[in-house]
């Protein structure tokens, strides 16, 4: 028997205008009643073209990402060597989405959160959620039970290479289990992407790297867990140490570069520098003095800097505690900064200093003199 024939279903291809979006408007009244409201809409349409972010706590980062910081409703991957700033980078994470009134879970795999770093990095640590899971599968039931809740804004995983799947754990050590985390993360992420953007959770995943065996070309580390959170992820934020903060021959902190490996909401590859001070957490003034510099709201004349005419210190480190101790001068600075940032990005062609200035007017004189020379021995 033939299977009855919907009556809306046309017999060939519709070809003209008002008839393809007559068809288009009833096939989508259909989903809509079918399945819900929102799940087909015209892009144009979209209410939330606008992708809505956290900031990072870093200035030059939310810079980079494009849109002011990591993305709500996608999933974010925070990876990179050991004691390079990751968790740093999350911690700081969170207290901005608290300080936008945000709930906030932090599912801890490696048993390790500091609460008293956290605290000092701004973290509200009594209304912060907690869970030490004791596998895998567990810390994803964990997170989805949570993002399903519809009441939490960012959930931190810390860390991919902790999530062991169950199997692993009640097996022997000698057992050869190969793919168990690759399989287990491919499966959670496909059942947690549909509802983080539905509820507008953001998820972040601590990763460390491995060093590939056997490569000779090409990039010689990977990532833990497998392909699938590569895939998934809008966001890949790749964190390296580059150097040490010292105050004297003391080390004070951490230089940091963070390279956007990744990004499906604004343009990739851009990198961001800003430094890790011990305890503290990343610091706000070496930024704010950073990126005035890179402006010319701060002049840099050797050693020494300078605003608005005045001198405010020599050497970095001294300029960082002017302003820390004078809350106004950091005002005036960072107001004109918000204002050169509105108007977009440095240009890459430097201006040139005083000093060069006028070693170009020097040589420009002399290269006058020079034809004057030439000329009157030509007499």
């Amino acid at each position: 028997m033939a299977a009855k024939k919907d009556k809306n279903t046309p017999d060939s291809k519709i070809t003209d205008k008002e008839g393809k979006q007559k068809a288009v408007n009833d096939a989508m009244a259909a989903i809509t009643k079918g399945f819900g409201a929102g799940l087909i809409m015209k892009l144009g349409e979209k209410s939330s073209m606008n992708v809505e972010s956290i900031p990072t706590g870093s200035i030059n980062l939310d810079i980079a990402l494009g849109i002011g910081g990591v993305p709500k409703g996608r999933i974010i991957e925070v990876y990179g060597a050991e004691s390079s700033g990751k968790t740093t980078l999350a911690l700081h994470i969170i207290a901005e989405a608290q300080k936008q009134g945000g709930t906030v879970a932090f599912i801890d795999a490696e048993h390790a959160l500091d609460p008293v770093y956290a605290k000092a990095l701004g973290v509200d640590i009594d209304e912060l959620l907690i869970s030490q899971p004791d596998y895998g599968e567990q810390a994803l039931e964990i997170a989805d039970t949570l993002v399903r809740s519809g009441a939490i804004d960012l959930i931190v995983i810390d860390s991919v290479a902790a999530l062991v799947p169950k199997a692993e754990i009640d097996g022997e050590m000698s057992d050869q289990q190969m793919g168990l985390q690759a399989r287990l993360m491919s499966k959670g992420l496909r059942k947690l992407t549909g509802n983080l953007n539905k509820y507008k959770t953001t998820m972040i995943f601590i990763n460390q790297i491995r060093e590939k065996i056997g490569v000779t070309y090409g990039p010689t580390t990977t990532t833990t867990g497998g392909k699938a959170l590569k895939f998934y992820a809008s966001v890949r934020l790749e964190v390296k140490k580059m150097g040490t903060v010292k105050q004297g021959d003391d080390p004070i902190g951490s230089e940091v570069v963070v390279k956007v490996t990744k990004n499906k909401v604004a343009p990739p590859f851009k990198e961001a520098a800003f430094e890790i001070l011990y305890g503290k957490g990343i610091s706000r003034v070496g930024e704010i003095i950073d990126a005035a510099v890179a402006r010319d709201i701060i002049v840099k004349a050797g050693s020494w800097f300078s605003f608005r005419d005045q001198s405010i210190g020599q050497g970095k480190e001294k300029v960082r505690i002017e302003l820390e101790s004078n809350p106004e001068l950091l005002e005036q600075v960072e107001a004109d900064l918000k204002e050169a940032i509105s108007k977009g990005p440095v240009d890459k062609k430097k201006k040139k200093s005083k000093k060069e200035l006028a070693s170009d007017d020097t040589d420009t004189d002399d290269a006058e003199l020079d034809e004057d020379s030439s000329e009157d021995s030509n007499d």
